[in-house]
C-alpha cells in the first residue's frame, strides 16, 4: 500500500507548481507552502505520510526557484522593514515603584486598625497598579497579605483582628515591574479601642521661635489629649534628650519642658511625639538661646576732610546666635574725654560723622547690636582725627568811593504861624547837605544871637526854633539860613502874635 500510495502523491505535487507560475507573482511568498502542507494529510492514509513529504520538497523548491528571478527586485524592500531596534525602550519598564510615604495609624478599635499613607515619589513608566498591605504578629516573621488584589486608595482598614494583639504593619506599592521596598511602622500596633486620638495643643506663643537669653530659665508647659494615656516622647535631631540637663515631667494632660540655665547649645528644634498604639501626633518646638554679640572687627579711620570723618569696619566674629540689627557709633573729644553717640542703628559697615568742631581731636568707637542688646566691648580706632583750622586771609570788598558833597537844601520849608501872647510856639523846617551846614536863625533880617527868649536846635537835619512866651513885639518875619562850603539856602515864615480881648 505504501508503493501504490506513493504515485498518486507525486502526480498532484507537480501539478500544483505548473499552475502557480502563471499566478504566483502575488501569492508566491506565503500562500504556496501553506497550501501544500494541508493536501498531504487529506488524500493518503496515515501510514503513507512519511513518503509523501519526502518526495514533495523537491518540486516545491523547483517551483520557488523558477519565479525567484522575477521577484528578485521586490524582495530587497522587505529586508529594511525588518530591523528590530524597538525592544530597547522597553527596558526601563523593569523599574519597580518607590516606597509609600508617611505611613501612620489613623484609628484603632478592638478589632480593626485604620492606616493612611502618601503615594510614592516614583511610580515607574508603567504606572501604579495599587498597594498591598501586609501584617505580622509581634514575635513572628510570617508576613501575610490582608488584601487579595492591589488597590489605589491611600487609606485602608484592616478588619478581623483580635483584641489585645500586637501586629507589625507594612505597605508595598505595586506596578507591572514588581513591588517596592515596603514602608513599615516603627513600632507594633496594639489592637484595642482608642477612646480619644492623641492631639497636641501647642500654645500660640510656642508656634514661633521661642527666644531666651543665655542663663535664663526655659519653662514650657504643652497640653495634649488622648485616651488611654498616651506615650510622650521628646527628641532633638532624632536623638533622645540629655535628662541631666533638661528636665521633662509628664502628666495625663500635659508635658513640662524645663531648663534651669539655658546655654547656646540648647538652641535647636525639639520634636514632641504623643503616641497611642501606633496613632500619634507630632509637634516641633524651635528654641533660640541668644547672648550679646562680639565687637566689630578692623575698625579704621578711612578719610578726613573739613568737619567730616569716614569710618569703616567688618562684622563681628560672634553674632551672639542672633541676627545683627545694626551698629552704634560714638565719638569722644580729647578735651572732655566723654563719649557721645553720633549714630544709632547703622545697618552698614561704614559711616560718615559730620559737624565736628574745629580745633578738637576726636576718637571713635563702634558697638554691635542684636536682639539681646549692645556688645559688651567696642572696637576703638587706633588713630585720632584732628580737625584743623583752615588758614584764610580776609579780603575786604572794594567799594568805589562816591562824592557825597552837597550844598544845603531845605526839604521842608517854614510855615506861617499865628499864636497868642504868652503861649510859647515852635517853628520847624528840615534841611540836608554835606558837610553838615551851619544853621542861622534871623528875625526881620537880624540874626538871633544868644537870647534866652529863643532856643534853637538841630537833630538829624530837623531844625527847630522855640519862642518862649511871645509878645506882640516878637511877631515878624523869621528866616532859617543853612550855610556850608558848597553854598547856602534859606526859608522864611511870618509869625503873628495876637493879644486876647
Amino acid at each position: 500500500m505504501t508503493g501504490k500510495a506513493a504515485p498518486p502523491a507525486k502526480d498532484p505535487a507537480p501539478a500544483a507548481p505548473k499552475k502557480e507560475p502563471g499566478s504566483t507573482p502575488k501569492e508566491e511568498p506565503a500562500p504556496a507552502p501553506a497550501a501544500e502542507k494541508p493536501l498531504a494529510p487529506e488524500h493518503p492514509p496515515a501510514t503513507e505520510q512519511p513518503t509523501a513529504p519526502a518526495d514533495e520538497p523537491a518540486p516545491v523548491l523547483t517551483a520557488e526557484a523558477t519565479p525567484a528571478p522575477e521577484e528578485g527586485p521586490p524582495a530587497p524592500p522587505a529586508e529594511p522593514q525588518a530591523p528590530a531596534p524597538e525592544p530597547k525602550p522597553e527596558k526601563p519598564k523593569a523599574e519597580p515603584p518607590s516606597s509609600p510615604l508617611s505611613l501612620a495609624v489613623e484609628e484603632v478599635s478592638e478589632k480593626s486598625v485604620t492606616l493612611t499613607w502618601k503615594a510614592p515619589e516614583k511610580t515607574g513608566q508603567s504606572g501604579l497598579d495599587g498597594y498591598v498591605v501586609e501584617i505580622c504578629k509581634d514575635g513572628s516573621a510570617d508576613w501575610k497579605s490582608v488584601n487579595e488584589e492591589p488597590f489605589l486608595s491611600t487609606r485602608y482598614t484592616i478588619q478581623g483582628l483580635g483584641s489585645g494583639d500586637k501586629i507589625h504593619v507594612r505597605v508595598k506599592a505595586v506596578n507591572a515591574s514588581g513591588a517596592s521596598v515596603p514602608a513599615t511602622l516603627e513600632k507594633p500596633v496594639l489592637v484595642r479601642e482608642i477612646l480619644q486620638l492623641p492631639k497636641i495643643r501647642m500654645p500660640r506663643h510656642l508656634r514661633q521661635t521661642y527666644v531666651r537669653h543665655v542663663g535664663d530659665a526655659v519653662n514650657m508647659m504643652i497640653p495634649f489629649q488622648g485616651k488611654p494615656q498616651p506615650e510622650v516622647i521628646w527628641t532633638k535631631g532624632d536623638q533622645p534628650l540629655d535628662t541631666s540637663h533638661i528636665n521633662i515631667r509628664n502628666t495625663e494632660k500635659d508635658t513640662i519642658f524645663y531648663i534651669r540655665k539655658a546655654q547656646r547649645s540648647d538652641s535647636g528644634k525639639y520634636e514632641l511625639t504623643v503616641r497611642i498604639n501606633g496613632a500619634e501626633d507630632k509637634a516641633t518646638l524651635d528654641i533660640q538661646v541668644i547672648e550679646p554679640p562680639g565687637p566689630p572687627q578692623n575698625l579704621k579711620l578711612v578719610d578726613m576732610w573739613g568737619f567730616n570723618v569716614a569710618l569703616e569696619w567688618t562684622p563681628p566674629v560672634d553674632n551672639g546666635n542672633s541676627e545683627i540689627k545694626g551698629y552704634v557709633v560714638q565719638k569722644s573729644d580729647k578735651k572732655s574725654g566723654k563719649w557721645f553717640t553720633a549714630l544709632e542703628h547703622c545697618t552698614r559697615t561704614s559711616c560718615t560723622i559730620s559737624d565736628l568742631i574745629i580745633g578738637n581731636t576726636y576718637s571713635f568707637r563702634v558697638f554691635t547690636e542684636n536682639a539681646c542688646g549692645l556688645s559688651e566691648k567696642a572696637a576703638v580706632t587706633s588713630a585720632v582725627a584732628h580737625i584743623e583750622k583752615t588758614k584764610t586771609a580776609y579780603q575786604p570788598e572794594k567799594i568805589p568811593q562816591r562824592d557825597m558833597m552837597e550844598p544845603p537844601k531845605f526839604t521842608q520849608p517854614l510855615t506861617d504861624r499865628t499864636t497868642t501872647r504868652g503861649y510859647s510856639t515852635h517853628l520847624f523846617c528840615s534841611v540836608r547837605g554835606f558837610p553838615q551846614p551851619k544853621i542861622i536863625w534871623m528875625k526881620n533880617q537880624m540874626e538871633i544871637r544868644e537870647d534866652p527868649k529863643y532856643i534853637a536846635m538841630i537833630e538829624q537835619g530837623i531844625c527847630s526854633l522855640q519862642i518862649r512866651k511871645p509878645s506882640p513885639f516878637d511877631g515878624g518875619i523869621y528866616t532859617c539860613k543853612a550855610v556850608n562850603p558848597l553854598g547856602e539856602a534859606s526859608v522864611d515864615c511870618k509869625l503873628d502874635v495876637k493879644v486876647p480881648q
